[in-house]
Order: structure tokens, then C-alpha cells, then sequence
């Protein structure tokens, strides 16, 4: 008989999903998937845009609860189908009342789906669209800590506002100059996984003031429910897991983590 895994743990306090993908998400209905996200109290989810194909798709899922919002920009992955019509079509609705960042964008070499010089001409492109719009800005690195930095450093005095390098697995270096700069680092499950001491070095090194929770749902399902499609649902995992490796109370993570997640995305409710 297999083990019966741990129910999701339900908060007093509302916590806030800052990245996962509901148009990729396959294993149950989008009600479904919101209905359980309501029940473990999460109070905002954020789906991420991260094609060309799926930048209205994104915008189309923010009208489906007031709750629901969104990121417009397109993954370094597929930063060779971006066109100017593609700029333009991100520019357009870069501040849309319901998109709350521009992203998921940045470099990639690991996978390396895409030309470097492409990917690092199409990071820049849509920073500075971040740049005119006064967004933040949802990051993807990838072993590509030096030249992530690198870019960044061109844009600290024109971007006013930071944002995120989410699903962080960079290493210290990368680390410690987005804390320095103000961004914020983003922890989905890979927090729980055994061979992840590298990330959880990077969370004991990282102030709680500059920690956001995610998902990146349908992807990095967290201990104890690997092996299933992941889901917002399942972000109170990562919420104890942060608690546990910053050796502080669970009550304080999920407040000061939901009062980044506001001065981040939402800050004229923070």
C-alpha cells in the first residue's frame, strides 16, 4: 500500500503565488485549479507569458477572476520568434490594468534553445520596455549568472522598478548582486528536493524581506507530491520550507513573503 501524502497545509494568513502557468496546466480544469488555489487561501495568482503564442492566452486568463493576473514578455527559449511586431504587441499591453510585470525574460544557456546573442538582444529589448512602462520585471536565468549581471548593470539607473529572478538556482555571485540591487529571488520546490543544497544556501542567504514564493506550476511539483502535475495549491510547501531553512517562525515567512509579493507587483496595495 502506497504512503498517503500530507494534506496542504491552509494558512490564517493569504499568500500569494507570484509565477506559474495556467494555460500550460493540463491535469485538471482551470476552475479546478483556482477552487483548490481559494481553498489553501491564496488570495492573487500570477500567470506568466512566455511565448509569442501564448502573450494573449495570458492576457485572456486574467479576465477569468478578478484575482487572476499577468506577466507579458516572451521566455529567452524563444527569443529567436521575437519580431518587432512581437515588441509591439508586448509595448501595447505592457500596461494593461490586469499585467503586472514584464516577463519571463532573460538568458538561458543551459538549454541553450536559442542564439546567445539573440537571447541577450531580446533581454535587453524588453527591459527596456520594463524601462518605459514602469514595470518590474519576472528574470529566467540560467547558467548565466556573468552575463545576466552584466545586462542588468546597463539598466540599474533606468529601471525604476526591479522585480524578480525567479526559480532561482543561479549561484552566490548572481545572488548577492540582485540583493544588492534590490530585486527579489524567487523559490518554488526545488527547495524541497534532497540534491538541492545549492538553492537552499542561496535562501539562507537572502534577506526574508527580499523572498517571493512560486510555483512555476505546471513545472518543479514539491515534496510530497512529486510526481503530479504541480499547481498553485501546492505553494504552502514551499512556504514551510523556506521557514525551515531560514530557521524562522512560519507565520513570519508568510507575512513578510505576502509584503514582498505587494511592494513588488502590487504596490499601491502594499
Amino acid at each position: 500500500m502506497s504512503k498517503k501524502r500530507r494534506e496542504i497545509p491552509v494558512f490564517d494568513h493569504p499568500i500569494i503565488e507570484t509565477h506559474c502557468h495556467l494555460d500550460y496546466l493540463k491535469d485538471r480544469p482551470l476552475e479546478d485549479t483556482l477552487k483548490q488555489s481559494r481553498q489553501v487561501n491564496i488570495e492573487k495568482v500570477i500567470t506568466i507569458a512566455v511565448a509569442p503564442d501564448n502573450l494573449a492566452a495570458v492576457r485572456t486568463l486574467t479576465q477569468t477572476e478578478d484575482w487572476v493576473y499577468g506577466t507579458q514578455g516572451i521566455h529567452p527559449h524563444e527569443a529567436e520568434s521575437y519580431t518587432d511586431d512581437v515588441d509591439t504587441e508586448i509595448r501595447q499591453h505592457a500596461s494593461d490594468e490586469k499585467i503586472v510585470a514584464i516577463g519571463e525574460i532573460g538568458l538561458d544557456y543551459y538549454y541553450d534553445n536559442a542564439d546567445r546573442e539573440v537571447q541577450r538582444q531580446v533581454f535587453r529589448r524588453q527591459l527596456q520596455i520594463a524601462c518605459d512602462h514602469k514595470q518590474p520585471v519576472v528574470i529566467h536565468s540560467r547558467d548565466a549568472d556573468d552575463d545576466t549581471i552584466t545586462i542588468l548593470k546597463e539598466f540599474e539607473s533606468t529601471l525604476t522598478r526591479r522585480g524578480v529572478i525567479h526559480s532561482f538556482t543561479s549561484g552566490p555571485g548572481l545572488a548577492q548582486y540582485a540583493i544588492d540591487q534590490g530585486w527579489c529571488l524567487g523559490f518554488n520546490g526545488i527547495t524541497t528536493f534532497n540534491k538541492a543544497e545549492n538553492v537552499r544556501d542561496i535562501v539562507r542567504m537572502t534577506p526574508i524581506e527580499q523572498i517571493l514564493l512560486e510555483t512555476d506550476a505546471p513545472f518543479l511539483t514539491p515534496v510530497p507530491y512529486r510526481g503530479r502535475e504541480n499547481a498553485p495549491c501546492y505553494l504552502p510547501f514551499v512556504a514551510e520550507k523556506i521557514a525551515e531553512v531560514k530557521e524562522l517562525p512560519l507565520k513570519q515567512v508568510i507575512r513578510q513573503t505576502y509584503q514582498n509579493s505587494l511592494r513588488t507587483f502590487f504596490p499601491e496595495r502594499g
